[in-house]
């Protein structure tokens, strides 16, 4: 069976893999990926590795030492027209004009059938091994045909001292030019115009640069559309509903939803026009990428949303917005980290190495910030506790003052003195913090010292009525009121006053303080006491009976010589 001439000219001017590089100009958060894409499958044929185990025996030239590696080569051949080369990649004892006619037939059914899973072909000299019982074949894929599902399969053949190289099964050979019967012309070439599909540019069809530069941007405005339409439909609703005519539009599709339609849509269109291996390979990548981009931007959208509605919640507890934010942070890394890993996977990548050097590189980062890791667990700490919060008047060691702020890091606290402390988390967290702020109530504990002329009835009077004036105080607790002559000190008759008051804060209990000291020397000095200051009393002796008498009359007068 041969082919005519302009069936073979579209085959061997199948669409290149620089499809993917023009593609990239709008498709720029996968830039990356695409890269990575690119470089998985734009690997020449003669350089695709082998494992250190078969590392002794010779690479094959045309690069059929992995299934990989065959299927890429054929098609790399096939798509520059050169059907000797691809007729290598053939279990076929058919030679000549006759195997070559078969390699451009197997060319046409890939491309028109096989399923886009290019990337995921083993890279591995032995193959997938997927099946113990067949460890010499792997499958490149199924495709559909009248009568029924054929399985593309390479086979490891030992061509003695040429080594091990992978074909396309003699199984799989006897059943293509009877598939290659049933193709028809591709559903674009039937509906585009010609030049559109004969034309090129950097052998690339035209109608595909359309696709790429116009055809990806109109899909993703006519989700815009569909979200402004859908956005103004329940936006009037809500406004006849509700009888505010002040209420806006709201935003439907966000634009990570809008970008999986996009690739919905891609998916779908795929189905339905027939477009070759390699474009079907690019736009089942490109649909991919938007895919997990889109979802890692649902997820981080999802995260934002719920910082803010955790912040709503705890706007009264000091330091939440930031462990909210670094629990945000630490979220989106996990998120942007598992999609790189998809991607790597879904590109053959085994990113083992990788992580093990950033296991390493972690383990150096954290030992060199060992202190600033244990203030920010430190911080974690305090603000899950409420151990400090802003406001908080504290007591660290000798230094007295106000909570300003509480970060991640370190606290701020205004001192007494006016200045600005910053104290790093680890140290307050294992200090013992007196909050002076948090005390429900002030203890009011003067004593009172009287003079020794103080009779004691003098000073039951006194008591009675301190204890008294203290009662019925609106601020004071009256369970805690106690006074009580508890010694005979060296100098004074001591009474001790103890009382706890209910006050806003210390400013107010100073107040009260003052109020009630001022009404304790009033009711000392009214019952004709005085308080005792510190002082010492002289007993001078002589020989003469005058003296005796002096000192008797001195003593009985009370006199008295200040030390």
């Amino acid at each position: 069976m041969t082919l005519s001439s302009g069936s073979r000219k579209r085959r061997s001017e199948l669409p290149g893999w620089r499809t993917s590089a023009h593609a990239i100009a709008w498709v720029s958060l996968s830039f990356l990926l695409f890269c990575l894409y690119a470089t998985a499958v734009q690997t020449p044929a003669n350089k695709f590795a082998t494992s250190e185990a078969e590392s002794e025996t010779p690479k094959d030239t045309l690069g059929r030492d992995t299934p990989r590696g065959a299927v890429l080569g054929f098609l790399a051949a096939a798509r520059r027209g050169n059907s000797q080369v691809a007729a290598l990649y053939l279990q076929t004892p058919l030679r000549g004009a006759s195997s070559e006619t078969l390699a451009e037939e197997l060319a046409a059914v890939l491309d028109r059938r096989l399923p886009a899973r290019l990337t995921q072909l083993s890279d591995k000299p032995e193959g997938s091994l997927s099946d113990p019982l067949l460890p010499n074949q792997d499958l490149v894929g199924t495709i559909e045909t009248d009568g029924g599902n054929l399985d593309i399969v390479v086979e490891r053949v030992d061509r003695g001292k040429g080594g091990k190289v992978w074909l396309f099964s003699k199984k799989t050979l006897d059943a293509i030019p009877d598939v290659f019967q049933e193709l028809s012309t591709p559903a674009v070439d039937k509906v585009l115009p010609k030049f559109l599909v004969e034309r090129r540019l950097a052998t690339i069809p035209l109608f595909e640069w359309l696709a790429v530069f116009v055809g990806v941007p109109l899909l993703y405005l006519l989700t815009g559309l569909l979200s402004w339409v859908l956005g103004f439909v329940i936006g009037a609703i809500r406004r006849r509903l509700r009888k505010d005519l002040n209420l806006k539009n709201p935003q439907v599709l966000p634009r990570a939803v809008r970008l999986l339609l996009v690739a919905s849509a891609i998916r779908w269109l795929m189905t339905v026009v027939g477009l070759s291996l390699l474009a079907r390979q690019f736009w089942s990548t490109v649909a991919l990428m938007m895919t997990v981009l889109a979802c890692m931007w649902l997820l981080t959208l999802v995260n934002s949303w719920g910082e803010r509605y955790l912040a709503k919640r705890r706007q009264r507890r000091s330091g939440s917005a930031s462990v909210l934010r670094l629990i945000r942070r630490v979220m989106d890394g996990v998120v942007l980290f598992s999609g790189l890993l998809f991607i790597l996977y879904h590109f053959g990548i085994n990113p083992t190495a990788a992580l093990a050097g950033a296991g390493v590189g972690g383990i150096a980062v954290a030992l060199a910030a060992q202190k600033t890791l244990e203030n920010v667990v430190a911080g974690v700490s305090l603000i899950a506790d409420q151990a400090v919060r802003v406001g908080d008047t504290l007591k660290l060691g000798d230094m007295i003052g106000t909570v300003e702020d509480v970060g991640l890091r370190s606290t701020r606290i205004r001192t007494t003195d006016r200045t600005m402390v910053s104290v790093p988390n680890g140290q307050i967290a294992n200090m013992s913090v007196e909050t002076l702020s948090a005390r429900d109530n002030f203890w009011f504990h003067p004593v009172v010292g009287l003079r020794y002329e103080t009779g004691a009835d003098q000073l039951r009077i006194i008591t009675s009525r301190i204890h008294k004036l203290l009662d019925e105080h609106p601020s004071s607790d009256s369970s805690s009121v106690r006074v009580r002559f508890i010694r005979l000190g060296a100098f004074s008759l001591d009474i001790e006053v103890v009382a706890y008051f209910f006050a806003r804060d210390w400013n107010h209990f100073l107040e009260i303080q003052e109020e009630l000291l001022l009404h304790v020397m009033e009711i000392v000095h009214g019952e004709g006491a005085e308080i005792a200051f510190p002082s010492q009393t002289m007993y001078i002796a002589g020989n003469s009976s005058d003296d005796h008498s002096k000192l008797r009359s001195a003593h009985s007068a009370g006199g008295k010589l200040a030390s």
